[in-house]
């Protein structure tokens, strides 16, 4: 008679980087497009862009814009590694981030019209990246 054990291992496979990080800087590039594009309309429009009596130049927020969803990228790739399941993780974490991001422009010395455009354009980014990143992980 022949016994075979079988032991539980843990096996950490990789998928290649490539498919989520090509996609993700596609959308970074977007969701910067999209808030210059936004604020520079809103200004266009009327809206100061003036926040403590120093006005944000149009091509800052796209600056700003590309800084942090490179962020939300980093996240995702450790979530990807890291977490059991990183499209959950993922979302979870960058919609309450996206939130919390709104909370300064809440506070912020600036108009009413001002707050709500710099909320506008977190908003924008936010449904640019986070969707582009998060359908490129594991459920």
């Amino acid at each position: 008679m022949t016994t075979t054990t079988t032991t539980a291992s843990t096996v950490t496979t990789t998928a290649p980087v490539k498919p989520l990080v090509l996609p993700a800087l596609v959308a970074v590039v977007g969701a910067s497009v999209a808030t210059a594009a936004v604020a520079g309309v809103g200004n266009l429009a009327g809206i100061s862009l003036n926040v403590s009596g120093a006005p944000i130049p149009v091509p800052g927020f796209a600056t700003l814009t590309a800084v942090f969803s490179l962020v939300g990228l980093l996240l995702a790739l450790g979530l990807r590694r890291f977490a059991r399941h990183p499209r959950t993780a993922f979302v979870r974490t960058t919609v309450a981030l996206t939130a919390l991001s709104l909370v300064p422009d809440v506070l912020a010395d600036a108009a009413t019209a001002t707050k709500a455009l710099l909320m506008l354009t977190h908003l924008v980014a936010a449904v640019i990246v986070i969707p582009a990143i998060a359908r490129r992980l594991a459920a």
